[in-house]
């Protein structure tokens, strides 16, 4: 690709002239150049991808751990009876990982995928670019976009117990299905792709949950 700073191309520079001609075709060559954009999923798309991509790898990113700690008012829960649903925190520790799975985006789909995913993410979620790191080892790092539900978000409920959050999820129901599907999928879906990842808050907020549920069930 071409790095010649065009805003500073004139008739010469110094004693050395530019070769515009160059630079034409470092413009041409630049445009030619494919749109290459990663998606990294880390909750539902993980296990529910509702737009096109070329391939997918599983990896992970630094820097930060995965939380419940995001209100649903409309996938999983309403306004009345939000649910929860996962988002990233920052962490104290930078080496801390959180795993996922990374999507290529085809080029000539990335800006109706962008536009669908702002909008499928538009209560409190913001886009980020941080570094990816295939578990492939063979595979470089790159970069790719995440959302994330930022702290100051409205939708941000802060730390939240595993029981506490229990009990709000088994209650939660929105327009993509009930909030404890949304739960079991990903822990499933966690378990089954990336078997060797040990993630305690997932796993003990789904032992939670299942345990809220039967009781409800003997209850009744």
């Amino acid at each position: 690709m071409c790095c010649v700073p065009i805003t500073k191309c004139r008739r010469g520079l110094g004693s050395f002239p530019i070769d515009f001609s160059f630079v034409s075709f470092c413009l041409r060559l630049h445009k030619q150049q494919p749109i290459v954009m990663w998606i990294f999923g880390y909750g539902s798309l993980i296990w529910k991808v509702d737009f096109p991509y070329k391939t997918k790898e599983i990896g992970y990113i630094k820097g930060y751990v995965r939380r419940f700690w995001q209100a649903s008012i409309d996938h999983r829960g309403t306004p009345e009876k939000p649910g929860r649903v996962a988002t990233l925190v920052p962490s104290e520790d930078p080496e801390a990982r959180v795993w996922g799975v990374a999507y290529e985006i085809p080029a000539d789909e990335v800006e109706a995928t962008l536009s669908h995913l702002d909008f499928r993410e538009r209560c409190g979620y913001e886009r980020r670019s941080v570094a990816f790191h295939p578990q492939d080892e063979r595979r470089p790092p790159h970069r790719l976009t995440i959302y994330v539900g930022t702290e100051d978000n409205p939708y941000f409920t802060g730390p939240t117990s595993e029981e506490e959050l229990a009990a709000v999820v088994v209650e939660a129901r929105g327009m993509a299905g009930p909030n404890t599907e949304y739960i079991y999928n990903l822990a499933e879906a966690v378990r089954t792709t990336m078997p060797h990842v040990k993630e305690s808050h997932l796993f003990i907020l789904e032992e939670a949950v299942r345990k809220r549920e039967l009781q409800a069930k003997v209850a009744s």
